[in-house]
């Protein structure tokens, strides 16, 4: 996710590290995040998460032909995100701190974007050359290694990208990339088929965690300042969620099958609108976009118009006291949106170019209709209602409840 500077909201993260798979710490480790929302951005939350549509699309129809990422590029011009979250993470000895957008949707830890890379003892230049699409951005530079701390956790020789050039990062370091590590493929140059172990497989790896999976936990928040976050490597924290984990397989479709991409149904009240399916869960994307046909039927449900102003769906108060249930199943569970799980926060509503008296919609159409094999993305909206776990040795999503999954904030 790329970034803007003009209307940032601070929040904290706890980056909890799990002593077993379900235990958590006693003595969780607190770092800062910073949720950030652009308010005079010149794209709509829509337009921007729909260039990352494409180019997560063409990134994986590039490694699906054994082409790499220069294959992989669109065309699609450099802007900045409207909403993020990052983390500290100490990088060098002694450590400089940088501030990392946290992304399901990619896997190089990268840079150098905002604060210059300071070289210390720890740190090793290698002989290749790295460069990452994001759709909305990107990065180019050298590969090292160094010594990666994410609060007590640290990671010795960590291969880390330091950009030399990168457009779409304002006031941010770079990128923490927890995907599937084969997206590091063809990254590098010249060792385009190597691929880098991500953070939580090196942790996992050295032993440092017992399982290679990380968590992660956001809450929905309507002040610019509130704690609504946490990360767990190795494990899950039980005090975050309620009742059980439900998990499903990654899917076999491509191209969602090369990210955290699972099979999903989507029902608006009694009405189906996309049926079982592909797509992905992605901290990357703001929103829960949907293929064009399940948006069409679900904007005809709901009765709402498109807004001019910022891009979403809008109701009258009288169409939002109607709204029905949002119900995502996957592996045979079903997750709900609730009425108010289905908008942006109306105290934010400037921040995006909306009038403080309308209601806006965070679903929004993908852009293609369903049948792609990439037709729905779970994004923030989603996430900050439900814990999500991103299992690699199992290969598996899970999800849960938590108590703001019904909540009223809206």
């Amino acid at each position: 996710m790329f970034i803007s500077s003009s209307f940032i909201a601070l929040i904290s993260l706890a980056l909890t590290v799990a002593a077993n798979p379900i235990v958590v710490r006693d003595s969780p480790i607190s770092l800062p995040l910073v949720r950030r929302v652009n308010s005079t951005g010149t794209i709509s939350l829509v337009e921007r998460d729909q260039a990352r549509v494409r180019h997560l699309k063409a990134r994986a129809n590039a490694l699906a032909a054994g082409k790499f990422e220069e294959d992989a590029v669109t065309s699609v011009p450099a802007t900045n995100q409207l909403v993020d979250y990052a983390v500290s993470v100490s990088v060098g000895s002694p450590a400089t701190t940088y501030s990392l957008l946290v992304d399901t949707g990619s896997s190089n830890t990268w840079l150098g974007a905002d604060k210059a890379y300071k070289t210390t003892s720890t740190s090793v230049k290698t002989s290749n050359k790295v460069s990452v699409e994001y759709g909305s951005g990107s990065f180019s530079g050298t590969e090292y290694t160094d010594t990666v701390a994410l609060g007590s956790l640290t990671i010795t020789a960590q291969s880390i990208g330091v950009a030399s050039k990168s457009s779409g990062f304002d006031g941010i370091d770079g990128i923490l990339g927890i995907g599937p590590v084969d997206l590091t493929t063809g990254t590098l140059s010249p060792a385009t088929s190597q691929s880098i172990p991500t953070v939580t497989d090196n942790l996992f790896s050295k032993g440092t965690i017992p399982s290679d999976l990380v968590s992660v936990y956001f809450q929905p928040t309507t002040s610019e300042s509130s704690t609504n976050g946490e990360l767990t490597f190795g494990g899950t924290d039980s005090s975050k969620f309620t009742g059980s984990i439900s998990y499903t397989p990654i899917t076999s479709t491509s191209p969602a099958s090369f990210y955290w991409g699972i099979n999903e149904s989507i029902k608006y009240g009694s009405t189906n609108i996309l049926s079982s399916t592909a797509g992905i869960v992605d901290t990357g994307t703001t929103l829960v976009l949907i293929a064009s046909d399940a948006f069409s039927k679900y904007k005809s449900a709901t009765g709402a118009v498109a807004d001019n102003a910022t891009g979403l769906l809008r109701l009258t108060t009288a169409q939002y006291a109607n709204l029905q249930n949002l119900v995502f199943t996957t592996n045979g569970v079903s997750y709900t949106l609730t009425p108010n799980a289905q908008i942006w926060p109306r105290s934010l509503n400037s921040a995006i170019g909306g009038s403080s008296s309308s209601v806006y919609l965070i679903v929004a159409s993908i852009g293609t209709p369903s049948g792609e094999g990439l037709d729905f993305i779970n994004g923030l909206t989603f996430l900050e209602r439900f814990y999500s776990v991103f299992d690699t040795a199992n290969k598996r999503v899970g999800f849960a409840t938590t108590s703001f999954t019904t909540a009223t904030s809206n």
